[in-house]
């Protein structure tokens, strides 16, 4: 009987109990703890969170770092492909402007016959100013043929092989052209110097030479057919008691960037030296 009754208070207490708690609840009276537990949960579950990415993060840093560095590799390579690309395509463009203005040079003076060829070296001498072509004597080339640009006169060949010849530029110390002022109407000689710079010299002292004045062949001397464009005046040096006068002449052609030009193959230079006057 005793036992029975210690029982049912112990049932009723739990009972008055829970029916407490659950009334404390319904009226809000755990509102504060729940909220307080509830943080403190949600700061709990966020500290975990935050170490397990950081470990997952240090776990797998290792092999994202190698696969980044692969694919770094992939692009790099990708990319200097694409550079040689844009350089050949550059090249190739460049070679076709050259080679439409040497169609139009050709085109315009059409009395004369060309042969195209590629420049394949330069002496390296810095006190010799020539190129090497790729045409010689087994594509008709000979010693003497001028040889020019779209822009204007680069030279004449100086020497001959089977598959190759030397071009003479302008610019050489040795170099001597019978050229013409076109608007002084008058003949001169076009020299090149050791350091390339193109000098006119033996013009005479009447002559009203400008700056701007255009250089064209005069073809005298038989070295060079005529009316070929030169260059043009950029200084004149008179002096009275000079007998004569002289101009530095800057060519329109630009002998460091020499890729292209034309032998003029059906003019047949003449040597006149054995008909002029030793002094």
């Amino acid at each position: 009987m005793r036992n029975l009754f210690s029982r049912t208070l112990q049932t009723t207490i739990i009972f008055l109990v829970v029916g407490g708690v659950l009334a404390l609840a319904l009226g809000g009276y755990f509102s504060t703890a729940s909220n307080v537990f509830t943080g403190s949960l949600i700061n709990l579950q966020s500290w975990f969170s935050s170490r397990f990415v950081a470990v997952q993060d240090f776990l797998t840093a290792p092999r994202d770092i190698a696969s980044l560095r692969q694919r770094n590799t992939v692009l790099e390579a990708d990319v200097s492909e694409l550079q040689a690309q844009v350089i050949q395509l550059q090249q190739q463009v460049g070679e076709t402007d050259i080679l439409a203005a040497l169609v139009d040079f050709s085109r315009a003076r059409s009395e004369n016959s060309y042969k195209a060829a590629a420049v394949i070296g330069r002496d390296p001498s810095p006190f010799l100013h020539y190129v090497i072509i790729n045409r010689g004597s087994n594509d008709g080339i000979l010693r003497g043929m001028p040889v020019v640009t779209g822009q204007g006169l680069v030279g004449r060949v100086d020497a001959v092989i089977a598959d190759a010849a030397r071009v003479q530029l302008i610019t050489d110390s040795a170099s001597n052209v019978n050229v013409r002022l076109q608007n002084a109407e008058t003949e001169a000689s076009l020299v090149g110097s050791v350091t390339g710079d193109v000098t006119l010299d033996l013009i005479p002292q009447d002559v009203m030479i400008e700056v701007g004045d255009l250089v064209l062949t005069s073809g005298l001397g038989g070295g060079y057919p005529p009316d070929l464009i030169v260059g043009q005046v950029v200084n004149v040096r008179s002096r009275d008691f000079d007998l004569f006068q002289q101009a530095t002449v800057q060519p329109v052609v630009d002998f460091n960037r020499l890729q292209i030009v034309l032998v003029i193959v059906n003019f047949k230079p003449v040597d006149i030296s054995p008909l002029i006057p030793v002094p």
